[in-house]
């Protein structure tokens, strides 16, 4: 059965990025796992989506049937993210650590995919994860060692997006790191450590 994969490119530096690099590894490695996979890339770096209005907001709580013409146009890049994000069955991110954070477009991205009644629902047991059945990858690329020691409190990519993908229904999500490349003494090693970490994962 073919595998459909969204592949989310954030990182501003193109073929130089580590995140990239690691996440090229993570599609490598899914093809040769998987018969047929069909792979639709989303640079977030080239075309980034429109960060939310009024009136974005407002369309969402107004009936497809009673939208205006600027309320549709509002509407139209999320709904074709989400609905990318509804057929994909593996989404691979990668995350170039910005600020101790998530970039800005990523978090552009996921303020138009979480929609109430698209992504997300609410019931008497509360908030509800409409995206479920699908896998995760996530391509985390630092200068700093984030995954342990005095910085690994600084890091709100990792524990953020789990977070937020949880509560759209996702909860199978795999890390792989690339960092430690502006350390002189772990720079080096830390593009081929994270390749071979992702060639060793048994997908």
């Amino acid at each position: 059965m073919s595998k459909r994969i969204l592949n989310i490119v954030t990182s501003i530096k193109g073929d130089a990025s580590f995140s990239n690099k690691l996440s090229n590894a993570i599609l490598e490695k899914l093809k040769a796992e998987h018969n047929e996979i069909q792979v639709q890339t989303l640079d977030l770096s080239k075309t980034p989506l429109p960060y939310l209005t009024d009136l974005h907001i407002s369309a969402i709580y107004v009936p497809a049937e009673l939208h205006t013409e600027p309320q549709k146009d509002a509407l139209k890049y999320s709904d074709a993210a989400v609905k990318d994000l509804l057929e994909a069955d593996i989404i691979v991110i990668g995350v170039p650590l910005y600020n101790f954070g998530i970039p800005a477009v990523l978090k552009g991205w996921i303020d138009q995919v979480a929609r109430a009644g698209k992504t997300f629902s609410y019931d008497e047991n509360g908030p509800k994860g409409l995206l479920t059945d699908k896998k995760v990858f996530l391509s985390i690329a630092s200068g700093a060692i984030f995954s342990e020691g005095p910085y690994k409190s600084y890091d709100f990519s990792e524990s953020y997006l789990r977070t937020v993908l949880g509560f759209l229904g996702i909860t199978d999500i795999t890390t792989f790191r690339v960092e430690g490349t502006a350390i002189p003494d772990f720079a080096e090693n830390a593009l081929p450590k994270a390749l071979a970490s992702v060639e060793e994962f048994a997908f």
